[in-house]
């Protein structure tokens, strides 16, 4: 994670502006500005001491790691369906420099209705924020404005099918009407997902 990162998401959790955090940690505002913008600058070691001990990380090791790319875990989602959408940051995971700009975030998958296509319950998948895809992708699909599941679409018939990639998980249908009113959203095209192997 960056210092950018670390700082937007202590400024969001902790409800503080740049001036609290200059005063905290002993700098003016706008190189607090400056480091929101990734504009980093030779930072003394006193400084470096505050803002590790106020954000609660070694901020030298964050700077020294500029190099790095790294994107959200955005909860959960089920490979199986009724599971409540969560878009709480649980956490970073890396990712090559090339992967970093073809997708968006991360979700956890919890359920078992993906493994005949290799994604499995505990697994995260990489996700491209979009609002279609074609026929035979798997995707995340919002149903309800709530639940959110990972399946293969199939569109044919005026029908939106999900469909499981495992034999004991029926495939779900929707028609034109119950994808406005319900609604049924795509909201993301999975690239891949890693497994956590102990």
């Amino acid at each position: 994670m960056t210092l950018k990162e670390l700082l937007r998401e202590y400024k969001l959790k902790c409800n503080v502006t740049n001036d609290y955090i200059a005063e905290k940690v002993g700098v003016n505002k706008s190189t607090v500005s400056r480091w929101l913008k990734n504009d980093m600058k030779v930072m003394k070691p006193e400084v470096i001491e505050n803002l590790s001990y106020l954000l609660g990380v070694d901020v030298e090791a964050v700077v020294r790691d500029t190099d790095k790319y790294n994107k959200p875990i955005l909860g959960t989602a089920k490979a199986g369906y009724g599971l409540l959408a969560d878009e709480n940051i649980e956490g970073y995971e890396d990712v090559s420099k090339s992967d970093f700009y073809k997708g968006d975030y991360f979700l956890r998958v919890t359920g078992d209705s993906m493994t005949g296509a290799k994604i499995h319950d505990n697994d995260l998948i990489y996700v491209k924020q979009c609002h279609d895809v074609p026929n035979g992708t798997i995707a995340v699909v919002l149903i309800e404005r709530e639940e959110v599941t990972i399946k293969r679409i199939i569109k044919k018939d005026h029908l939106l099918i999900l469909e499981a990639a495992n034999p004991s998980v029926p495939s779900r249908y929707f028609t034109d009407e119950e994808i406005e009113t319900l609604p049924v959203q795509i909201v993301g095209k999975v690239l891949y997902s890693r497994s956590d192997f102990y």
